[in-house]
């Protein structure tokens, strides 16, 4: 069996299963958000009755991240149906914008965009918040009310998105039926070279494959080549799985794995066991693909699908209208290192907006020195556009007043994972995908930029 079958067939309580069988899967963990928790609510309560009571109150996740940082009162009301109902089924794991579980949320735009609008339990982004807080488990099963849930895939878990109503289904029993998906094989060879990063990785395969080539498919990555890559590395690739069309991306377990889940786990308190799986020699996959890094170059999305590929030293001429860092796949920090590294002492020349994931990624941009600078500050001196208010931002578009939003048609180079026409605001602006330190050298020019040319 595949790692995906592995892990399916435990949560099956099977001894085997193989693509395509239906199975009934046993969720180690249900996590939703703002935009999509208050209709999983609804879902739950309308067929489980007002007073039902959910099947684990210890392995639901409720994590706020997507409209936050908006005067908009529905947006806000959102989070206050979140509180309401964790109070109700007393959820053990929410991570709440504000202290008071009595009050309710309210933005306050008279502060502007950039200074720290949170409390203390504030996680950000919920796929970056879940790895970070130790709910991303090996061997588990993790199902989310959103797409990029695969990016958990990064250790050795299945993790994939699902909708409202199966979500107020798994709410209720704690299980899911599930079409064993066949897997696609990408064993990935060699070591990237300066200048690329794994965004340039996931860009280059959804470019061969095509943005539906991997539909209702695993995606599993594995060899030396993925080894090689920090557990950073291992999640931008993971979460761009769905932007293939992919049901999960998943990577083999190994002692990066370990020690990241280990120290998580350890520093929150969340449980910490787990049994990984391990490939064996009687995988059967879809497809075989063989991934030589060191062959790759800085490569771009264009719009209007991450499937349109092309490679950044091609695009040298195209202008740009913005640039933007942040989303659960470039705003760790590791992706503003990279992206900091290429703008140290520069100034950009368009309009530069910078979110980092979570409030402990903030915390690290300002607590690391270069040479007497926060990155933080070094970011800043170059004239980007840096908010303390983790999260998702304009990655989803959002309120007109969400933080990067483009409100008129523009073009815009992005570290985020989708660009279909609309994502980041308006339906007539175009939406550039490309790695963190692409995204610093066009913000530098004014144009498409691949970075080995700074």
């Amino acid at each position: 069996m595949t790692l995906t079958e592995k892990i399916l067939a435990r949560a099956s309580g099977k001894a085997q299963v193989k693509a395509g069988d239906n199975v009934w899967v046993k969720a180690d963990t249900l996590m939703t958000h703002d935009v999509c928790g208050p209709g999983t609510i609804g879902v739950f309560k309308r067929e489980f009755g007002e007073d039902a009571k959910v099947w684990d109150n210890k392995r639901i996740v409720i994590i706020p991240d997507h409209y936050i940082f908006t005067a908009d009162s529905r947006s806000n009301r959102n989070v206050d149906i979140l509180r309401e109902f964790v109070k109700e089924q007393g959820i053990e794991y929410f991570y709440d914008v504000i202290d008071d579980p009595d009050g309710k949320w309210v933005f306050n735009p008279s502060q502007g965009l950039l200074k720290k609008q949170y409390g203390s339990q504030y996680a950000g982004v919920c796929h970056t918040a879940l790895a970070q807080k130790g709910h991303t488990r090996p061997g588990e099963v993790l199902f989310g009310t959103d797409s990029h849930t695969c990016m958990a895939g990064a250790f050795n878990q299945f993790a994939t998105g699902i909708g409202n109503t199966d979500a107020g289904f798994v709410m209720g029993t704690g299980k899911l039926l599930i079409k064993v998906p066949e897997t696609m094989h990408f064993r990935l060879e060699g070591a990237l070279q300066p200048g690329v990063m794994a965004k340039d990785i996931i860009l280059h395969i959804i470019g061969e494959i095509g943005f539906d080539g991997a539909t209702y498919r695993a995606m599993q990555f594995d060899g030396e080549g993925a080894r090689s890559l920090s557990v950073d590395d291992r999640m931008t690739v993971a979460n761009m799985a769905i932007e293939a069309g992919g049901k999960n991306g998943i990577f083999e377990f190994d002692e990066k794995t370990e020690a990241y889940v280990k120290y998580r786990t350890g520093l929150n308190g969340t449980p910490s066991d787990y049994l990984p799986v391990e490939r064996d020699a009687q995988e059967t996959f879809f497809s075989e693909h063989v991934i030589d890094l060191s062959q790759l170059e800085p490569t771009v999305a264009c719009h209007p699908d991450p499937g349109n590929r092309r490679l950044a030293k091609e695009l040298s001429d195209m202008d740009l209208d913005r640039a933007y860092i942040g989303s659960c796949t470039g705003g760790k920090t590791s992706d503003f290192l990279a992206f900091a590294e290429v703008i140290r002492g520069k100034s950009v020349t368009i309009d530069t907006f910078g979110v980092p994931a979570t409030p402990e990624i903030v915390d690290e941009l300002k607590t690391t020195d270069w040479d007497g600078k926060s990155v933080w500050q070094i970011m800043t001196d170059a004239g980007v556009q840096m908010t303390e208010n983790a999260g998702c931002s304009a990655c989803l578009g959002g309120p007109v007043d969400t933080f990067g939003r483009m409100n008129k048609p523009l073009k815009c180079i992005s570290a985020t994972n989708r660009n279909f026409p609309g994502r980041m605001g308006h339906k007539e602006s175009q939406v550039f995908l490309a790695s963190p330190a692409t995204v610093a050298a066009s913000a530098l020019t004014g144009k498409v930029t691949d970075p080995r040319d700074l």
